[in-house]
């Protein structure tokens, strides 16, 4: 199964519901599986202080405070209604990031229909058995989350009946380096906590998204804006359509390539050029085949080369020519 190919939209709308409506309709026009809002406020996240520790320090947002960054990037809460609407009549998956209970109430009243909890907000357990009490599809990040983080959110979750949850391996740098991306870490999320696991990427480009997909994630997320001109908190991270519609297509190819683990149950293209016996010396009806009458050559147009034992020493009920793909029909007895 192709892996469901997230959009986050996050503080790429620039202030601009026109640039979230066109954002979801490109997203669609180019087979996204889904797209993904944020649902806060600045004041459900921080306080409006510009002193320690309410300073960012050593990030890409450095000395901004926590607060204004917020304010930034929000996507106002009134634009959520009109955003779902464009999404169901598109039939685009869209579903949000939810901080808070007054967003959830927001979101519930839109039926979201997947819930995304940010590795920052995982220790929230009250909001956690809200969002959870939901019963709806769970995708958290585990960014900065401890293996105790993980599995008291994982108990939280499943004391309210909600076990359907999907793991994302996630490196809480904005952009992450691929040296720190660590997704052999992703499949062992399974393992760990038996859950579904997928990446939520900072990474720049699609390689990490690609090799996700070769390590079997159920969800890629990836922050996606229109285009450069885009002067955003996430722009430094994110994609625009042109990169974004080349991981989406690579993603879908490297499925495709990666197949099935099963041997092939038909016959595969190109097996024509395999090899299969011939008859390379002419033989007269009655005539016992010896290997100086058939060989082993290309195409696959007769007996497998597997049985050139079987045949040798038997009759032939029929004049063979040169060039003939020696079948069992040729044999006086081919299975004596």
């Amino acid at each position: 199964m192709i892996p469901l190919v997230v959009a986050e939209l996050s503080a790429n709308h620039a202030h601009s519901l026109d640039t979230a409506e066109k954002s979801l309709l490109v997203l669609k026009n180019m087979g996204v599986g889904a797209a993904k809002l944020q649902t806060y406020t600045p004041d459900c996240l921080t306080l409006p202080l510009d002193k320690p520790p309410f300073i960012i320090q050593g990030t890409l947002w450095d000395k901004q405070s926590l607060y204004a960054l917020y304010q930034e990037a929000a996507m106002p809460l009134e634009w959520h209604k009109p955003l779902f609407a464009l999404a169901k009549s598109l039939d685009l998956c869209l579903f949000s990031s939810v901080f808070s209970p007054k967003g959830l109430e927001l979101l519930e009243s839109l039926d979201c229909p997947i819930y995304k909890i940010a590795s920052f907000e995982i220790t929230d357990l009250e909001l956690l058995r809200q969002v959870a009490s939901t019963k709806k599809p769970l995708i958290l990040s585990t960014g900065i989350a401890t293996h105790e983080n993980i599995l008291d959110a994982l108990e939280v979750c499943h004391k309210v009946g909600n076990a359907d949850i999907t793991l994302l391996k996630c490196t809480s740098a904005y952009p992450a380096s691929l040296q720190d991306a660590n997704l052999l870490a992703m499949p062992k999320l399974q393992e760990l906590y038996n859950t579904d696991y997928g990446l939520s990427d900072h990474t720049l480009g699609h390689l990490s998204a690609i090799i996700a997909t070769t390590l079997g994630a159920s969800v890629i997320e990836k922050h996606f804006m229109l285009d450069k001109s885009l002067k955003t908190p996430d722009s430094a991270f994110s994609l625009d359509t042109e990169e974004f519609s080349a991981l989406v297509e690579a993603v879908r190819q490297t499925k495709e390539a990666l197949g099935s683990p099963n041997p092939p149950q038909k016959e595969l293209k190109g097996a024509q050029f395999a090899r299969s016996l011939f008859v390379v010396k002419a033989l007269k009806k009655g005539e016992t085949l010896t290997k100086e009458h058939i060989k082993a050559l290309r195409p696959n147009a007769g007996l497998a080369p597997k049985y050139l034992d079987q045949v040798l020493g038997q009759r032939v009920l029929r004049d063979l020519e040169v060039g003939h793909a020696l079948s069992w029909q040729d044999l006086l007895h081919p299975f004596s």
